[in-house]
């Protein structure tokens, strides 16, 4: 298609060359009529290359019962699919941080009395290593389980009732050197001995946030 339009424009070029050299001696081209066409264009604005986003490894997952080593509680552990923080954006905005929650809903099942979020709990853990950029959340533990942090409303034998906290980055231009970062979770519930036998499912949010000093 180049070399053809080139073929056309020197075509032209020639035969303009030819008309202009039969007429040379006799005038100068003088224009005619003219008008005038105004040519527009919408411009958007380019928008930031990348960005901050959150994804989870799988969007199930199963407890199984072990040992509680207390004969008045039943305990289930299993584990948080693998979560993954990713910053690949061209710029991030200075004094900005970000971090991950987790907030359950309580355990129903068909006929049964449900089991309320207070009774799972996590404990966070940091795949990707750093320099610190980013850090796993505390443990939370159940409320059938004695605090193992703080204390009166600070204690956190809450269950993950809340949003509680999975990973944290203290300032998200630090962070965004790596790029890419990895956190899961041992969850446990514990339940009175008690407890009536079926099925029972609850839905765990995890929630990525951005927020500035």
């Amino acid at each position: 298609m180049a070399t053809r339009g080139l073929f056309v424009r020197a075509l032209a070029g020639a035969t303009g060359a030819a008309l202009l050299t039969g007429v040379a001696g006799a005038a100068l081209a003088e224009p005619v009529d003219g008008d005038d066409v105004r040519v527009d264009v919408e411009i958007d604005a380019v928008e930031p290359a990348g960005a901050l986003t959150m994804s989870v490894a799988a969007d199930s997952t199963t407890l199984a019962e072990v040992a509680s080593g207390d004969p008045a509680v039943r305990q289930f552990d299993g584990a948080l699919p693998t979560v993954t923080v990713t910053d690949d954006r061209g710029e991030v905005p200075a004094g900005q941080f970000w971090y991950v929650t987790g907030q359950s809903s309580a355990f129903e099942g068909e006929g049964l009395t449900s089991l309320p979020a207070g009774h799972l709990g996590w404990r966070p853990n940091l795949i990707t290593e750093g320099d610190g950029e980013v850090a796993a959340g505390e443990e939370v533990v159940t409320v059938l389980d004695d605090p193992t942090t703080g204390s009166g409303a600070t204690a956190n034998n809450v269950g993950l009732v809340g949003e509680e906290l999975l990973a944290l980055a203290l300032d998200s231009t630090e962070a965004s050197a790596q790029g890419t970062w990895q956190a899961d979770a041992d969850l446990f519930l514990k339940t009175p001995a008690d407890v009536a036998p079926g099925s029972y499912s609850a839905t765990l949010t995890l929630t990525l946030w951005e927020d500035e000093y």
